[in-house]
């Protein structure tokens, strides 16, 4: 494991000390291939559109099928992967040290945990716990893998952003690498949390035309990543051709 991927592992770190990448969310194997052979340097799992693929909703996924779609993503790409970890899969802290060692063992370069149980964010003490218990974890196994933070606050429709910062700077001093708040586009806002987590990295998500990759570096975004945006899309495309073939008989032109 080690020999195998410790190269991609160094390059990923390597990728979040200056400037500003994009890191796209494949959710299969074709998407992970068609997404290198673009010429991306690092790709991250959606829990989201792999739970999709299967028919269901986000949030869905068990570990073991969380571990098998991890595995699959790593073997079918010699680029980083960073993966979707949720909340560990666990009820508690526990459990989530003992997960994230099973995480890093399908060959991740790096992994999110994230603070909510459905539309709720999880106690604090107890999120910071979890951030704390997947640093012990990736410190125990002596891999170089990337711990990211997430706060969700945003995401669920609960914005606060005192209440973000607090959390993200509690997860960084957690033992978090990066930090990541889905669901800010605000570009103030995100400017706020680069400065008070700095030097360490951010993370922002995007999912339409704005705001733009080069305006999220020019407040000092390290990485973008798109969610599940990219299967959204693909998914979009599949049910328009299916109506057109439902309701017309024919099918749109391939290109």
């Amino acid at each position: 494991m080690v020999g195998q991927y410790a190269e991609r592992r160094a390059a990923f770190r390597a990728l979040h000390q200056s400037g500003c990448f994009i890191i796209p969310n494949p959710w299969d194997v074709g998407s992970a291939r068609r997404l290198e052979k673009l010429g991306f340097k690092a790709l991250a799992s959606t829990g989201a559109g792999y739970a999709w693929s299967l028919g269901r909703q986000d949030q869905q996924l068990t570990l073991e099928e969380a571990l098998f779609h991890l595995r699959t993503l790593c073997s079918a790409t010699s680029l980083p992967v960073n993966a979707d970890f949720e909340t560990g899969y666990a009820d508690d802290a526990d459990g989530v040290f003992t997960n994230v060692l099973k995480a890093i063992d399908t060959g991740v370069s790096g992994l999110s945990i994230e603070d909510r149980k459905g539309n709720d964010l999880l106690d604090f003490s107890e999120s910071v716990n979890r951030v704390r218990a997947a640093r012990r974890a990736i410190d125990q196994s002596g891999e170089n893998v990337l711990l990211v933070g997430r706060s969700e606050g945003h995401f669920i429709g609960k914005p606060d952003l005192t209440a973000t910062i607090a959390r993200l700077v509690a997860y960084s001093e957690a033992g978090a690498d990066c930090l990541y708040a889905p669901g800010i586009t605000d570009l103030s806002e995100i400017a706020s949390i680069v400065a008070a987590v700095r030097p360490k990295p951010v993370n922002v998500m995007i999912t339409g035309p704005s705001p733009a990759v080069s305006e999220l570096a020019a407040v000092g975004v390290r990485r973008v990543s798109v969610g599940a945006s990219l299967a959204a899309s693909a998914w979009k495309g599949f049910d328009a051709a299916a109506k057109m073939l439902f309701n017309e008989g024919r099918l749109p032109p391939r290109s």
